[in-house]
C-alpha cells in the first residue's frame, strides 16, 4: 500500500480508476473518492489477511486421479508445507477431462489462498493450446505461485529399428516416411506433443499411436509393437539397463542428473528442441500478492531441501526455484510454443 501511494498521487489514482471524470467537480469527484476509499479498504483488508495467513487448512487440488505423476510431487510438498505453515495441507484429487475439472474447481474458488491448483503442462499450457472450448483461461483466471519442476523426457527407442543415435533416427525416419510409430499416454498429452514437435523440427513423418496411459504404451514398446516414445527415463530405466530399450537423448535444456552422460536433443543434433512436462502451484486470480509471495518462498525453500532434491533426482529433474513473475513468463512462452505447433500439425481436441 505504501508503494501504491508513493507511486501515484491521489489525482493520478482517481484518473486511473475513473478516467477524465475523476477530476471533474460534483458527482464525478464524489464517485472517485468513493472508489478510492473502497480500493484502500480492500487493500488494507488483504494485507491484514496475508499477515495472518494461513489460519485454517489449505486445499491443493490435483487435477488427476490419485497415484499419478502429479501426486509424486504434490503429496510430499503437502507434508512439508503442513510442517512449515502450521496448518494441514489437504490434497484433493479431482481427475477428469484431461485436468480441466480440477482447474475449474480452483478457478471458481475464493481468491484467499486456501484453494490452490497443482498445475501441469497438460492442464495449463498444452490443453488450452489444443482446446478452445475450455472454460478457464490460464492467464485470465490464475495467478502463478511457484514452478516446482520442469521435467524433461527422454527419447526411448526399441533396438529392433537399428538406430544408435539421434542422427541415425532422423535419417531413418526421413527415408521411411510413415513407417515409424511413436507411442504416447494419450491424445493431447505432453508425450504426444513431444512427438509432433519432433516431426515438425526434424522434418519427419512418424505416426502417432495413442494409449490410455503410460503403462500400456510401455508394454507395447517393450514388445516392439511401437518403435519409440518420449517419456521420463525413470519409467523405463530398468529396461534400458537390461538392454531391452535404448535411450538416445534427453529433451531438456541441460543434461539430466539421472543420466549425465546422455546428450540433450540439442547436443545430439536438434538445436533448440525442448519438450517434457512441468508441475507448479497456482492460485485463483485476485489472490493477495503477499499470500502468493509467502507461498512462493515456502515452496522454493521446501524443494531446496536435500530430501526433496533427491526425490526430484529420481525423475531426472531439478527444482526450478523461480519467482511468480518468472513462472508467468515461462507459462506464456510455453503456451505460445504449443499454440504454434497445434496450428502447424492441425491438432485439436474439441
Amino acid at each position: 500500500m505504501q508503494k501504491l501511494l508513493s507511486t501515484y498521487s491521489i489525482q493520478a489514482l482517481l484518473q486511473r480508476i475513473l478516467g477524465k471524470s475523476a477530476t471533474r467537480p460534483g458527482l464525478g469527484r464524489a464517485r472517485a473518492l468513493h472508489a478510492v476509499s473502497m480500493l484502500l479498504g480492500l487493500s488494507l483488508a488483504q494485507l491484514a489477511a496475508a499477515q495472518n495467513y494461513p489460519d485454517k487448512p489449505i486445499r491443493v487440488v490435483v487435477p488427476f486421479a490419485a497415484g499419478g505423476g502429479a501426486d509424486f510431487f504434490a503429496r510430499p510438498m503437502g507434508q512439508k508445507l503442513t510442517e512449515s505453515l502450521g496448518q494441514p495441507i489437504l490434497i484433493d484429487n479431482r481427475g477428469g477431462a484431461n485436468g480441466a475439472i480440477g482447474a475449474e474447481v480452483v478457478m471458481r474458488a475464493a481468491p484467499d489462498g486456501y484453494t490452490l491448483l497443482f498445475g501441469s503442462a497438460g492442464v495449463m499450457t498444452i490443453g488450452p493450446a489444443l482446446n478452445s472450448t475450455l472454460k478457464y483461461d490460464t492467464e485470465r483466471d490464475f495467478v502463478p505461485v511457484a514452478l516446482i519442476v520442469d521435467s524433461p523426457f527422454s527419447l526411448i527407442v526399441h533396438p529392433s529399428i537399428g538406430v544408435k543415435s539421434l542422427k541415425d533416427l532422423i535419417a531413418y525416419a526421413r527415408s521411411n516416411p510413415g513407417k515409424l510409430r511413436y507411442g504416447s499416454s494419450g491424445i493431447g498429452g505432453a508425450p504426444h506433443l513431444a512427438g509432433e514437435l519432433f516431426n515438425d523440427v526434424a522434418k519427419t513423418d512418424m505416426v502417432h499411436v495413442a494409449y490410455k496411459g503410460v503403462g500400456p504404451m510401455a508394454i507395447d514398446l517393450l514388445g516392439g509393437h511401437i518403435d519409440l516414445t518420449f517419456i521420463g527415463l525413470n519409467i523405463v530405466q530398468q529396461h534400458v539397463s537390461a538392454g531391452k530399450l535404448l535411450v538416445l537423448a534427453t529433451t531438456g535444456e541441460k543434461r539430466s542428473p539421472l543420466a549425465p552422460d546422455l546428450p540433450t536433443m540439442s547436443e545430439a543434433g536438434l538445436p533448440g528442441f525442448k519438450a517434457g512436462t512441468w508441475y507448479g502451484v497456482l492460485a485463483p486470480v485476485g489472490t493477495p500478492r503477499a499470500i502468493v509471495a509467502k507461498l512462493n518462498t515456502e515452496i522454493n525453500r521446501i524443494f531446496r531441501q536435500p530430501d526433496m532434491r533427491n526425490l526430484l533426482a529420481k525423475t531426472g529433474a531439478e527444482p526450478s526455484g523461480n519467482t511468480p513473475e518468472q513462472f508467468a513468463a515461462f507459462m506464456k512462452a510455453e503456451r505460445q510454443k504449443w499454440d504454434k505447433l497445434a496450428r502447424t500439425a492441425n491438432i485439436r481436441l474439441e
